[in-house]
């Protein structure tokens, strides 16, 4: 699942680095507690998105509460700041492993590039970057199936994703990731909103098939 959680109004969530730190290390904990899998992160000053797979079905559901109610309780105290942070319910999309789980991976690793907030994913410090491409060590980030499978041994895989991430995110694909998380819609190709669908034996969105159009 690709998910985003936004500031209220776009408003910024973060307001100084051991903000970061704090809602990293919390994300973390609630992960552990709800079994869900981090495989990738970045968190920007008004927004984050995380890239999770969870071992039952309301595992981010209920991670996501209990690390948006924790995170506002120690924004409010330490900024001594009263009213909501967030804009609402998360946000999220499934998504389709095959065809866009490595896609995403990148999308969220490159959103501070796209931003202009550095040169190199790897100089932008509150992402996953350094852990999947870089060799970092982070407990928290699990590599998901297709990371894993991109070479034999963790130093290939390293240099088989910056690979990757230098060659950036398709624009048919960049322009799908966003509109589906936004939208609430799967990640994938036609084929596989269809196999969801029939999964959740109902229709998702408004039942209109093909490639999103870019002001959608």
């Amino acid at each position: 699942m690709h998910v985003v959680q936004r500031g209220n109004n776009r408003q910024p969530c973060f307001f100084q680095a051991t903000d970061y730190q704090f809602y990293l290390e919390s994300v973390f904990a609630c992960a552990r507690r709800y079994q869900v899998a981090i495989h990738a992160y970045v968190l920007m000053t008004n927004h984050v998105h995380l890239l999770l797979t969870p071992e039952e079905k309301w595992g981010v559901s209920r991670m996501m509460q209990l690390l948006g109610a924790t995170y506002v309780r120690h924004i409010n105290s330490i900024h001594r700041r009263t009213g909501s942070l967030w804009e609402g319910r998360f946000k999220s999309s499934l998504v389709d492993s095959e065809r866009y789980c490595l896609a995403c991976y990148r999308y969220i690793e490159l959103n501070p590039v796209r931003a202009a907030m550095c040169e190199l994913p790897e100089d932008y410090r509150w992402s996953s970057y350094g852990v999947n491409a870089m060799g970092g060590s982070n407990p928290g980030v699990q590599p998901h199936a297709t990371w894993k499978a991109l070479a034999a041994t963790d130093i290939e895989r390293y240099g088989k994703y910056r690979e990757l991430v230098e060659e950036g995110v398709e624009s048919e694909k960049l322009e799908r990731i966003r509109y589906c998380v936004q939208k609430g819609l799967p990640t994938g190709s036609d084929r596989f909103r269809s196999v969801v669908e029939d999964a959740l034996k109902r229709r998702i969105g408004n039942g209109r098939r093909g490639r999103p159009t870019p002001n959608g």
